[in-house]
């Protein structure tokens, strides 16, 4: 019995700006010939199917695409709501799509009640919310915990299963101790401690969680399969892509970690400008989705469009100045007591990047400047008269 495992696709999701649906497609791609070359009978996605409760329609478009070429690849697929899903609207005609091999489960009610692949018993977890009286309501748990409502949910899990063979997958969506975070996951703290122990999940051959984004092994035989895309730059390290394993008649499982294609490489760079404008060891970033961090004593000016030269794809610059960083004072302080013309002059100078007002514009500023002072005085004079006239 050959499953995939993947989780947290977020379709629709944008990195920085940009749209991910066509890296999300790639993917998509990939897992079905996955499915076909390695002869997968079902592919097992843990949650966070969309990235949001009402998807876009091209994100609803794309989910639609890839469970029918998955089912004519070969394989049923298992989808479980994540805390970015809506429940309600995954779930939809979940009971007549289950026919067709798209097994969805969203409700809490249906937990215990596997998917049969053969003789594997699949049982997906849908995400459940511990401040939502409709979960802990149909779990019959008054503690409103992750841990209360999943060790509740894991009980019925192993009910079942006891009378079944030894051929289990529990399909979850939570944060089990020993995970390690990424930027791009959302808080989940909600309705109580969001943290729940790896051994929640035991007494299962193998444990599909997702909602953490990088691939990692909390367990034996649990595991989270990590995003197939990236969405934050502390994701630059992880290699994306899912978990083929393969369960045993003894119901011993044996993982594979397979790599998904990569859109566009991700890079983080850090230094101050010139450093990284003119390194060479930065050449492989060029054709990249870009960080920088400038760490200049000073903000240099138009750093944002000399960097974007040589790195078309930066998508986020940010800056922290180290060493001694000089004083910055504020406009108002910079200007008090200086000449309006030498002010004026000074603007021009820093537009132009150093290139200093020649002696016939300074003469031309001199002239607005009186133009103006004269035109305050009319409005003075003006407005005294106007004042007297009244009193």
């Amino acid at each position: 019995m050959k499953l995939i495992h993947t989780s947290d696709w977020h379709l629709g999701r944008s990195f920085h700006g940009v749209g991910l649906l066509g890296a999300q497609a790639q993917y998509v791609d990939h897992l079905v010939e996955t499915v076909r070359s390695e002869g997968v009978d079902a592919v097992l996605v843990s949650g966070d199917v969309y990235d949001r409760a009402l998807p876009a329609p091209d994100a609803v478009r794309l989910l639609s695409e890839a469970a029918t070429r998955l089912i004519d690849a070969g394989a049923q697929v298992i989808l479980s709501s994540g805390n970015h899903d809506s429940a309600i609207r995954l779930g939809f005609a979940s009971d007549l799509l289950s026919r067709a091999g798209l097994h969805i489960r969203s409700d809490a009610r249906s937990i215990g009640q596997p998917v049969l692949v053969d003789d594997t018993a699949i049982y997906p977890i849908p995400y459940l919310e511990p401040a939502a009286s409709s979960v802990t309501d149909a779990l019959g748990v008054t503690e409103r915990s992750h841990t209360a409502v999943l060790a509740a949910a894991m009980d019925r899990v192993r009910t079942d299963a006891a009378g079944r063979g030894p051929r289990t997958v529990a399909m979850a969506h939570c944060f089990a101790s020993g995970g390690a975070t990424s930027d791009s996951e959302r808080d989940i703290t909600t309705g109580g401690v969001a943290m729940v122990p790896a051994s929640t999940f035991d007494g299962v051959a193998y444990g599909a969680l997702g909602h953490l984004h990088g691939p990692q092994q909390v367990s034996e035989s649990v595991r989270y399969s990590g995003s197939p895309v990236a969405m934050s730059f502390s994701e630059a390290g992880h290699t994306k892509g899912s978990v083929l394993f393969t369960l045993d008649v003894d119901g011993s499982a044996h993982t594979e970690q397979v790599a998904a294609p990569v859109h566009r490489e991700l890079a983080v760079l850090r230094g101050d400008l010139d450093d990284i404008l003119g390194g060479r060891e930065h050449a492989g970033a060029e054709a990249s989705w870009v960080q920088i961090t400038l760490t200049d004593p000073v903000r240099p000016i138009g750093a944002l469009g000399r960097l974007r030269q040589r790195f078309p794809h930066l998508l986020q610059l940010r800056f922290e100045p180290s060493g001694r960083v000089q004083s910055v004072r504020s406009y108002a302080s910079r200007v008090d007591r200086r000449e309006p013309l030498e002010v004026c002059c000074d603007f021009v100078t820093d537009v132009r990047h150093g290139a200093a007002a020649d002696e016939a514009e300074r003469d031309l500023l001199q002239s607005a400047l009186e133009a103006g002072r004269r035109r305050q005085d009319r409005s003075e004079d003006a407005g005294r008269t106007r004042r007297r006239g009244a009193a």
